[in-house]
């Protein structure tokens, strides 16, 4: 899209330029050419962020899913304690290696 808009605005430059017409002529044509410029732009931004805007709530919609999937089988299945083991496998990594780590660098 901004290759377009590029080409556009060169080739407005250029054919006014080259272009065999009076001062005022010149500028009421660009006048409208920036005015389609500008509509086109405007066009393209509304596009994008609707766009934008039903990716989020896909993503949002996703993301009620898995966090209701999760609490859901949290409760059901009685993970409590596979979190706690998890959190213990963690800490006891990182002070084995903590500790194992700087005293051999020393």
């Amino acid at each position: 899209m901004r290759g377009f808009l590029f080409g556009l605005g060169l080739g407005v430059g250029l054919g006014i330029l080259f272009a065999p017409t009076s001062g005022e002529e010149t500028r009421n044509n660009l006048s409208e050419r920036a005015s389609d410029l500008a509509n086109s732009a405007r066009d393209a931004f509304e596009q994008n962020r609707d766009r934008m805007q039903r990716g989020m709530e896909t993503v949002r919609g996703t993301a009620e899913r898995a966090m209701n999937t999760v609490r859901s089988t949290g409760t059901e299945g009685g993970m409590g304690g596979g979190s706690t083991t998890g959190t213990g496998g963690m800490g006891g990594t990182g002070m084995g290696s903590t500790g194992t780590t700087g005293p051999q660098n020393l």
